[in-house]
């Protein structure tokens, strides 16, 4: 049985536009109205987005089980973007259900968090004793427990470059990332 994910928190905001509530009922109603019952959405994100004659509509999704979904679609249309985004927004819900159905396994709940520090090192000469790169912007991932199949449909279902995440089966921290040549890469530290 498939349900509509009703009261589904949904943001939306514009970029260079300004959102009217024909357009902001419109997009929060093709969210609302996803028949997927698998991943239950918590919460939506719709960024709308206008440079010169080109309109995109880019959504988030945040899902139950730690799963944050991604696509963006451009047209010279408002309403045909947001229409092509929940298209792809719903391939990818039922892209992941699958996938999850064939290698469906036990889950640990535990979710730790990793930082990341952006330091500025413009005038940083290590030759000067005492002086250290002055950290500039500070970012927290949530480590998620997962297999490393689950990482690499996590990365190929996101725009981002990499996925931090606890080895379900290592239980070690793990970094998968993308690499030029289209794979991915995996970092796992040893200790010696």
């Amino acid at each position: 049985m498939q349900t509509a994910n009703v009261n589904v928190p949904v943001k939306v905001t514009g970029r260079h536009v300004s959102i009217t509530e024909a357009i902001k009922n419109y997009a929060t109603g093709k969210v609302e109205h996803l028949h997927l019952d698998y991943p239950r959405i918590m919460e939506a994100q719709i960024i709308l987005n206008v440079e010169k004659h080109r309109h995109s509509a880019e959504i988030i999704l945040h899902c139950n089980n730690h799963i944050t979904i991604e696509a963006t679609h451009e047209t010279d249309d408002m309403y045909a973007s947001i229409d092509g985004v929940i298209a792809k927004i719903a391939q990818q819900m039922r892209k992941y259900k699958t996938k999850i159905m064939r290698s469906h396994r036990p889950r640990r709940a535990e979710v730790q968090h990793f930082e990341e520090q952006v330091l500025d090192l413009s005038g940083f000469d290590d030759h000067e004793e005492g002086k250290e790169p002055q950290v500039i912007q500070t970012e927290r991932y949530p480590v998620k427990p997962m297999f490393i199949d689950e990482a690499v449909l996590q990365l190929e279902m996101s725009s981002r470059q990499f996925v931090v995440f606890l080895n379900a089966k290592t239980e070690k921290i793990n970094v998968l990332h993308r690499r030029k040549d289209g794979g991915f890469g995996l970092m796992e530290p040893t200790f010696s």
